[in-house]
């Protein structure tokens, strides 16, 4: 108590009338770390304490927000939800980003936050952040993209909002995971695109097919050139411009749009075939990466967008409607012609 005292204290008014408020209804439900959480009857005001959960929110029940992880560029604004970008930069417990001041996060009058439920997370650490502030904390498994239909299911009924939304949320990834896992079933790995993710302003970091941050190449057929177990949740490992003119990519996915411009006249670059044939593409990013840094549902439309990439007679796609039908169920916001033009990749 003495410990809360101290982080309250600096607050003044706001903490005692957080202390004077009489305590909510309460319900007890079981998270998915199968943790027994005591959390309000109701709930209006959320915490997402990593990227991953702040996308979460922002897909299932924006209106509960009380922050963001991190800082939007100009260019995500106008796809966000309506008063997103208005939110205070409030940090994450975990994940990228700047670490989260439990004083700020209290003052939030947050009823409950959502944690992330990942063997790559510290699962005490948050505990007991949240812990400290009286804080009640709901993990939630949001490590793959099959992860993400239960996920929203899951939030949706945990925040009392519309099953309707969150059902058809969930029922587009399911199906979305049907149709990649039909499309790439025939294609031997011999015969897959090579593909290098060049991470960075130079293009010299990359993650291993087996991590998170690279599952939308594997769903979408495609055959990372980094063959490797992933070392931390983080990733983004070193790899030499050597190794991957060695291991000549048919396909270069850029996470900077600047590396994706400047490596076309490179001259270091030239020998490999993407750059040859001009086959890079700078990853769309607005608001958030539709393959990673967050991980998140956004892999649904970018796995798409990638296996017509690389099969576009086996997976046709209309790009420019199945982005506008992702942005308005997902998003909340329509995408106008000039947004596509905007938001989606030129070769």
């Amino acid at each position: 108590m003495n410990l809360l005292l101290n982080l309250l204290r600096p607050m003044g008014l706001l903490a005692l009338l957080f202390l004077a408020a009489p305590p909510a209804p309460a319900r007890e439900i079981v998270d998915m770390a199968g943790r027994h959480v005591q959390i309000p009857d109701r709930i209006e005001r959320v915490y997402g304490s990593a990227p991953p959960l702040s996308v979460l929110l922002a897909m299932a029940a924006p209106e509960t927000m009380v922050g963001v992880n991190l800082v939007f560029e100009p260019e995500a604004r106008r796809y966000l939800p309506a008063g997103l970008a208005e939110l205070p930069v409030l940090g994450g417990v975990y994940g990228m980003g700047r670490a989260a001041n439990p004083e700020e996060v209290l003052g939030t009058r947050a009823q409950i936050a959502l944690a992330w439920q990942s063997p790559f997370v510290d699962r005490a650490m948050v505990e007991n952040f949240f812990g400290r502030i009286g804080m009640p904390v709901v993990f939630i498994h949001l490590d793959t993209l099959a992860d993400w239909p239960a996920a929203l299911r899951f939030t949706a009924r945990l925040l009392g909002r519309d099953g309707k939304a969150s059902e058809a949320q969930a029922a587009y990834v399911e199906k979305a995971l049907a149709r990649l896992k039909a499309g790439i079933a025939a294609i031997p790995e011999k015969e897959r695109v090579r593909v290098y993710y060049a991470e960075g302003p130079a293009g010299l970091t990359t993650d291993c097919h087996r991590s998170f941050h690279t599952e939308a190449i594997e769903l979408a057929g495609g055959y990372n050139i980094h063959r490797c177990e992933p070392r931390s949740h983080m990733g983004m490992e070193a790899i030499s411009l050597e190794q991957v003119i060695a291991a000549d990519p048919q396909v270069i996915l850029a996470q900077d749009p600047k590396f994706a411009a400047a490596v076309r006249s490179d001259p270091r670059w030239q020998a490999i075939r993407a750059v040859k044939d001009g086959r890079i593409y700078a990853v769309p990013r607005w608001p958030f990466n539709w393959l990673d840094r967050p991980p998140s549902a956004m892999r649904a439309l970018g796995a798409q967008w990638l296996a017509n990439l690389f099969y576009p007679s086996r997976l046709p796609l209309d790009l420019h409607r199945e982005t506008r039908e992702f942005y308005r169920l997902f998003l909340h916001t329509q995408v106008s012609d000039g947004d596509l033009a905007e938001l989606l990749p030129r070769p």
